[in-house]
């Protein structure tokens, strides 16, 4: 097989030896444009899980490279005149170009043709190839000449970069933060050999301008950037090597393959340097797709390199698409650090590992449990939150939570979720079962499903309402339940659902998406614009209209306070009758209440002002949104940081942040704790409490989204619906013994141990993957702690 690599970075290199380890006689040839010394930036930083993936592909090369390694264990952060430490990570660095002169020796040893300095202009110069690997970077010529069938995609993004090194000593990957009168910049710094580390300075586009940097060469760079950091670098000076200032591009294309030809490393796609995985990437490419021709056996012509290259395509993508995610939310933390800024330094320091959502708290507690057990404490005392009897402070999920005269007894919150088995209305034995078994689980706050104003208000015939006395009752039976056997606190979830309305039950045919059959009510809205197309026409609302529907949200609040619920609710968002006026997709108004946010928001905040009228002073309120509607054109990020100040000011006490439903053409982008950047957007720029909802899968997102300062409290909606004793169960595993457990259940609750026979804070899991496989590479040993959690000043 004839095998041509347009490009000689890791990639190209890396895949010429894996395909002439598994065929000698395969004819190579890599074309690098560069000499053989040329490359851009520093330092290369792997994983010793990547590790494992290079010893098991090439055990040579991988001997090779890990004799020049460095090895460290801890993460430092300098932040605010302190630095907060943390270990267990498992890193290893080295020299890029050294890097490339190992990769470069490897495949002239196992007979593959190198060539230099030669430009190649496109594919067509090599019509005798069998396979051509595309592997020439980020300006990929290759990809950039048939964008029409790769699609690349190039998201430039907000940042500033300068790729510098140093000669400053360092033991650890290091974050520096410091402002100055311009803005916030940090440096990501590593060592990678003796006497010389990587030190990439960032900040925002604005920041660097308004420094006069967009005007500097590298002279002018170094003098700066060694001024900043003066107090880091402690007179050891910055070094250049191509040093200019640049923006990061997200890379990623729609296909990776055409006949023979398949794009590697940064020409297929891109992970930014803040996870450190843009060599990984390249190189777990080069393993995935050899691995793909090992399995599949000799190619006996094109149909079969085609299938190969289809086959690890098809393999390949959702591993690069995971990592470019959280590759991507890490970037997104670096461009808005100014809204972390005021956090203190080991709140500040979690909420910086947690970015990416790859290291969650209980990974943390694997990995360094002196930190967390300094994060843990932190928290603890800043939430008020007091020790337990054997002195341990508890898990963020279990410190207490005060809104006006409320107190709940932990962060946990049992999210709103519709149970269609109402009838006419009223709520049965079934909302009793169900709410009352997740207040007997733990969870500090329950709120009911959305409970319709008005019989029209409801979304199928299947939902509650609170508009009659004997409804009021129903309620008042679940609620004095709760008061009566739990400590958990019940609130009442109020909406109308609009133009979502007079649909049938989710589990019928045609779901909730389809009209009923025959008995459809008239539905209101913002505009005259049916939710889904073929759907019923909502009739636009007048302002008498209005005030009907203002009347009856008040007349269902007082019936609430008759049913004795602790907490309010108002229901803003997924696309229901106030959302349908917040959305710029489903208020085409030209009135006073339509156009700006604050037009789309004057019908919703009469609402909600005359809910607040009626409702007791002590008692909360709160409001859920939808933070995006996940659609062009939807809610901007000024307009939810408006709407959020506006309900602040109105007197809510809580904002219940949720996103989507508003529009039929949403394209959510889901993940782990995918809404929280919402919440956390919220909580940061307006200054009111957040509850953070979506894809929060259990203990450790809670407690992860907690720490990190991204929310006050979690409501959890899926995994209650499986365990509705989620808490109770966290509070075992926590070894948190002061959770108020029922009384007849108090005989299968733990009981505490002496500290000596606790289990370990590493709650049964694993350490990282460099332990797990008996150690570092070559007898390196991973270091111990070498300094306090935290050194101030």
């Amino acid at each position: 097989m004839k095998i041509v690599s347009i490009g000689g970075g890791p990639a190209g290199l890396y895949a010429a030896i894996l395909f002439k380890r598994l065929d000698p006689l395969a004819d190579i040839t890599v074309i690098e444009r560069n000499r053989p010394d040329d490359t851009f930036g520093w330092g290369v930083v792997f994983s010793a899980e990547t590790l494992g993936n290079l010893e098991a592909a090439d055990p040579e090369s991988y001997r090779a490279i890990t004799e020049q390694f460095i090895y460290w264990d801890d993460i430092d952060t300098h932040y605010q005149g302190s630095v907060v430490s943390s270990t267990g990570h498992g890193f290893c660095g080295m020299s890029r170009m050294r890097l490339l002169n190992l990769l470069q020796a490897r495949c002239r040893e196992l007979g593959v043709e190198l060539r230099f300095e030669q430009e190649v202009a496109g594919v067509h110069e090599f019509p005798e190839a069998d396979l051509i690997l595309a592997a020439d970077g980020i300006n990929s010529r290759v990809r950039d000449a048939d964008a029409e069938h790769f699609g690349p995609q190039l998201d430039w993004r907000k940042c500033r970069f300068a790729w510098l090194g140093t000669t400053r000593p360092m033991d650890a990957f290091t974050f520096v933060f410091e402002a100055d009168r311009h803005g916030i910049w940090q440096a990501h710094a590593y060592p990678f050999e003796d006497g010389l580390g990587t030190f990439i300075v960032e900040t925002r586009e604005e920041t660097w301008r308004a420094a006069g940097l967009d005007q500097a060469d590298e002279a002018t760079t170094v003098a700066y950037c060694e001024a900043l950091f003066a107090d880091f670098l402690e007179g050891h000076p910055l070094l250049t090597n191509r040093s200019i200032w640049r923006s990061f591009p997200t890379v990623s294309c729609r296909s990776w393959v055409k006949d023979n030809v398949v794009l590697l490393g940064d020409a297929c796609h891109t992970a930014h340097f803040s996870i450190g995985s843009g060599t990984k990437l390249a190189m777990e490419d080069a393993i995935a797709l050899v691995e793909v021709f090992r399995e599949l056996g000799p190619p006996r012509g094109p149909a079969d390199i085609r299938a190969a290259l289809a086959e690890y395509e098809d393999r390949r993508w959702v591993e690069v698409l995971k990592l470019q995610k959280a590759a991507q939310t890490s970037l997104e933390w670096f461009e808005n650090v100014e809204r972390y800024a005021h956090q203190p330094p080991l709140a500040f320091n979690f909420n910086l590992m947690s970015r990416s959502k790859r290291i969650t708290w209980d990974n943390m507690v694997a990995r360094d449990p002196e930190y967390m057990a300094a994060v843990k404490s932190d928290f603890a005392e800043r939430a008020g939150a007091p020790p337990m009897a054997d002195g341990r402070h508890p898990e963020p999920m279990f410190a207490p939570f005060t809104l006006r005269g409320l107190s709940l007894a932990n962060r946990v919150v049992v999210s709103p979720m519709c149970q269609y088995r109402a009838e006419d209305g009223l709520p049965n034995d079934w909302h009793f079962v169900h709410l009352a078994s997740r207040a007997i689980g733990g969870a500090g706050l329950v709120i009911t499903e959305m409970t319709d104003v008005s019989s029209e208000g409801r979304i199928s015939p299947g939902c509650a309402c609170l508009e009659t006395p004997e409804q009021m009752l129903a309620w008042r039976r679940i609620v004095d339940f709760v008061h009566a056997e739990t400590p958990a606190k019940i609130c009442l979830q109020l909406g109308h659902a609009g133009r979502k309305g007079s649909t049938r039950r989710p589990w019928e045919p045609g779901g909730d998406r389809t009209p009923l059959a025959e008995g459809n009510w008239p539905l209101l809205a913002a505009s005259a614009i049916a939710f889904h197309p073929g759907g019923q026409v909502p009739k636009a609302m007048d302002e008498a209209d209005m005030e009907a529907v203002i009347a009856d949200h008040r007349h269902s609040a007082e019936l609430a306070i008759a049913a004795g619920f602790d907490m309010l609710e108002l229901h803003m968002a997924h696309g229901y009758l106030l959302s349908s006026f917040i959305s710029p997709l489903s208020n085409q108004r030209q009135d006073a209440f339509g156009g700006t946010i604050e037009g789309r928001m004057r019908f919703p905040l009469a609402v909600f002002d005359a809910i607040r009228a009626v409702w007791p002073a002590e008692r909360p309120m709160s409001v859920r949104i939808s933070a995006s509607d996940w659609a062009p054109g939807g809610l901007s990020d000024a307009d939810l940081v408006a709407l959020a100040g506006m309900l602040k000011a109105q007197g809510c006490d809580l904002i219940d942040v949720s996103s989507g439903q508003t529009s039929s053409e949403a394209d959510p982008e889901y993940g782990r704790m995918y809404q929280a950047p919402f919440s956390e957007r919220i909580r940061l720029a307006v200054g009111i409490p957040t509850l953070s909802v979506g894809a929060i899968q259990g203990a450790d997102h809670v407690n992860t989204l907690l720490a990190a300062g991204r929310a006050d409290l979690c409501a959890l909606a899926r995994p209650h619906l499986s365990n509705p004793y989620l808490t109770l169960q966290a509070a075992q595993r926590y070894d948190y013994w002061d959770m108020p457990w029922p009384k007849p259940y108090l005989t299968v609750k733990p009981r505490q141990r002496p500290a000596r026979d606790r289990r370990s804070e590493s709650l049964g899991l694993p350490r990282p993957a460099f332990e797990a496989r008996g150690g570092w590479p070559a007898a390196a040993a991973a270091p111990q702690r070498r300094r306090p959690v935290i050194e101030e000043g």
